[in-house]
């Protein structure tokens, strides 16, 4: 079991995904134990996902990644000129 979880983790190292449990979007960056850590796709903690519920994003997710991602860096760089 454990084997193939760890060759399910390689096989999304780095892929945007759906935990389909919660709706969040975020990036596989290995695995714990039976589960897929995944980054939020703003940054920040790190959170752990079932890999049975957890699935590639499709194109439209994906463009909505990039979307909160530009908003996220367009609203740090406003915020570190003003301060």
């Amino acid at each position: 079991m454990a084997t193939k979880n760890a060759a399910q983790a390689a096989d999304l190292l780095d892929a945007l995904v759906v935990d389909t449990r919660s709706d969040r979007l975020g990036y596989v960056m290995g695995h714990m134990g039976p589960y897929l850590q995944l980054r939020p796709v703003i940054g920040g903690r790190e959170w752990d996902a079932d890999p049975a519920h957890v699935r590639r994003a499709s194109d439209e997710e994906r463009l909505r990644a990039i979307r909160e991602r530009t908003r996220a860096l367009n609203a740090a760089s406003i915020k570190w000129r003003f301060t």
